[in-house]
């Protein structure tokens, strides 16, 4: 009886087919990234944005954060006196009531909800970890919360005058903070006049 003996494959091919594996595992893995990433809830997207959005360089222009309001209708009262001897830390755009307040940057909602002196609010961490401050809304977009990405132009909220500012003409308060403090937003907004964030949905 002739035995027959199978020869084991060589040191070459089996490092190919192992990496081959690995090769598929991958692109299975790929694929399947690649089709659950727009259909995970944006809290669960948020952390990756986020890291993005932190590398990013701060912008040196933005649009005005109201729809409908042109930059040179707002008028700079960085440092003005307010009570209690505070300042005012941003700038008022006054609009009528119930117009869509938007997103000035691409970010990430960090809190909505109410504070005693910004009433209805909105956070958002923008380009290089800025924070942009929209307050005395009448009141926020159905579908922004924490967690959310957000685009230019993509609806927050509603100007109102919430807060500290009940009564007065509705208006929304925008301010912008990062590590140093609060910074003033009106050159900003000057610097985009050519430039519209459009309202989203």
């Amino acid at each position: 009886m002739t035995e027959t003996s199978t020869s084991s494959p060589s040191p070459a091919a089996a490092f190919a087919l192992r990496w081959l594996r690995r090769l598929v595992v991958l692109g299975l893995l790929a694929a399947s990234a690649w089709w659950a990433w727009p259909r995970l809830p944006d809290p669960w997207r948020a952390p990756f944005h986020a890291a993005r959005l932190a590398m990013q360089p701060v912008p040196t222009s933005l649009p005005v954060p109201v729809a409908g309001v042109a930059a040179n209708r707002i008028a700079d009262t960085w440092g003005a006196a307010r009570a209690n001897g505070r300042s005012h830390q941003g700038v008022d755009i006054f609009a009528r009531r119930g117009t869509a307040v938007i997103a000035s940057t691409e970010g990430v909602v960090t809190r909505t909800g109410t504070n005693n002196l910004g009433g209805l609010v909105v956070w958002v961490m923008g380009p290089g970890r800025q924070m942009h401050y929209y307050a005395h809304l009448d009141g926020h977009a159905p579908d922004i919360g924490p967690g959310s990405h957000v685009m230019p132009g993509d609806t927050l909220g509603y100007v109102g005058d919430s807060g500290n500012a009940r009564g007065t003409p509705p208006h929304l308060h925008y301010g912008i903070y990062q590590s140093g403090g609060a910074i003033n937003p009106h050159p900003l907004l000057r610097a985009g006049m050519g430039t519209t964030a459009k309202a989203g949905p």
